[in-house]
């Protein structure tokens, strides 16, 4: 006989949705199991944000130690072990992986190794992987499997010549050349990976900047940065005719009427993900779909009574941070415990060098709205500690309506955008105004006081500049 267990909760998939929703579920008193055929983590732990930022931060120290002499410093015959960059990358992960198993220990979550699908309503099947045969039976299931990496059209992955994302991760041999299709952010965050350790880097955007969701300001200064760091950056410019060959990659850049044939050792897409749903449910279940992702109503609910679904699998925004939210707030209102919300509201952020950092509304988005707004701007070229750091390139951009003074996007390029965002999320969330960010004291010298300048400049009271 199949071993049955059964469960008030039943998660399938252990990303950032997955892990965080069972969790929560655990600290509910809830019996609860999570079902995943890889680590606990997910993508973004295991083949995604987490190991990224650590080749990111290899890549930016050795940059670092190139110019110790901005410093005063000597640093001499500075280098690389590529496999070992790689390397430590994959043990952060692990690291993490480790940290989520201890958690779900701590909370007392089930975590079932295998591909688990949903039979019928309320009875998940584990059909492949350790735990493969088992059966769980729950009142709530939770459908947390995510996205993957779209391949390039046409090209197989072989983790050498052609990757995505996920192989590159894993690849401890350096291309000499690449070219990267997508310039959203995992494909600047390799550009810049990939060309700060010598890597001759060709970037192709079809859309008509780099960053497409990113403040225009932002992107065009972007765009000259990387350029400026010898990144070969090609905005409004299709791949075509991608043809594997004995040494690497060749492919045609078409932008209008003229055409740039290209060769390069490897090829990373970076264009986008597809939605990670196969496998999961039967096909004798009907969850209403669109464009391949989950429909959810404003509790997460899907169409099935007893089948919620939260994370990448319901669609953009594909970010960790916003699926985590989104799987505490089924749990938390699956159970009792508040009433769910949907996201409105969440920063995005790109790590490369310089940072990007958003929340809220675009100049574009906001003046095509008809609203009636301000702009305050303070550069980092005026901020003492962002001088003193030798890091002064970038801008805080703070968007305002011109009515009541609600601060509708911030928008920052710079060192630690990614950290600073954080002060600005905090402020619409709670309804701040310009005014009263400009009214904080931050402390000097901080690259925050960028932040307050910004918020004052709206009102022509930024101090120094």
């Amino acid at each position: 006989m199949a071993e049955m267990n059964e469960y008030n909760l039943v998660v399938i998939g252990g990303g950032p949705a997955g892990y965080a929703g069972a969790i929560r579920a655990g600290q509910l008193g809830k019996k609860v199991a999570c079902v995943e055929m890889d680590r606990p983590g997910g993508t973004c732990l295991n083949w995604g944000c987490i190991p990224s930022k650590a080749l990111l931060k290899s890549a930016e120290l050795y940059q670092k130690m190139l110019h110790a002499a901005d410093f005063g410093l000597s640093a001499d015959s500075v280098g690389f072990d590529f496999e070992k960059v790689v390397g430590r990358s994959r043990k952060v992960a692990d690291q993490m992986a480790s940290g989520i198993e201890f958690l779900f220990r701590k909370n007392k979550v089930d975590h079932l190794r295998g591909l688990g699908q949903i039979t019928v309503p309320g009875m998940v099947e584990i059909k492949d992987g350790p735990d493969k045969g088992k059966f769980l039976k729950a009142k709530n299931i939770l459908i947390a499997t995510g996205c993957k990496m779209r391949p390039f059209p046409g090209l197989e992955l072989d983790g050498e010549r052609v990757m995505t994302s996920r192989e590159a991760l894993a690849n401890k041999k350096q291309p000499e050349s690449i070219l990267i299709v997508g310039a959203g952010a995992i494909g600047v965050e390799f550009a810049y990976f990939y060309n700060a350790l010598g890597t001759k880097v060709t970037l192709v955007e079809v859309l008509d900047q780099v960053l497409p969701v990113e403040d225009l300001e932002v992107a065009k200064l972007l765009g000259r940065s990387f350029k400026k760091q010898g990144i070969h950056v090609h905005i409004g410019t299709s791949v075509e005719n991608v043809k594997l060959t004995i040494d690497g990659v060749s492919a045609d850049l078409v932008k209008g009427e003229k055409v740039s044939p290209i060769e390069v050792d490897a090829v990373l897409s970076a264009i986008g993900v597809v939605p990670n749903l196969e496998g999961a449910v039967s096909s004798k279940i009907k969850l209403d779909v669109d464009r391949g992702y989950l429909t959810v109503n404003d509790a997460y609910a899907t169409n099935v009574e007893g089948i919620y679904a939260a994370g990448d699998i319901i669609g953009p925004p594909w970010l960790a941070h916003v699926a985590t939210y989104e799987a505490i707030q089924a749990v938390n209102g699956m159970f009792g415990a508040g009433k769910p919300k949907r996201v409105t509201l969440f920063p995005g952020c790109t790590y490369c060098l310089p940072q990007v950092a958003s929340i809220g509304k675009t100049e574009q988005a906001v003046k095509e709205s008809g609203v009636t707004y301000k702009i305050g701007k303070f550069p980092f070229s005026a901020s003492g500690k962002a001088v003193a750091s030798n890091a002064s390139e970038g801008f805080v951009k703070v968007i305002s309506s011109d009515v009541d003074g609600e601060i509708l996007g911030v928008h920052i390029i710079g060192a630690d955008a990614t950290e600073l965002i954080a002060e600005y999320a905090l402020a619409m969330h709670m309804e701040a105004t310009p005014m009263e960010i400009h009214e904080t004291i931050h402390a000097h010298p901080t690259l925050s006081e960028a932040l307050m300048e910004a918020a004052a400049d709206t009102e022509n009271e930024a101090i120094h500049i």
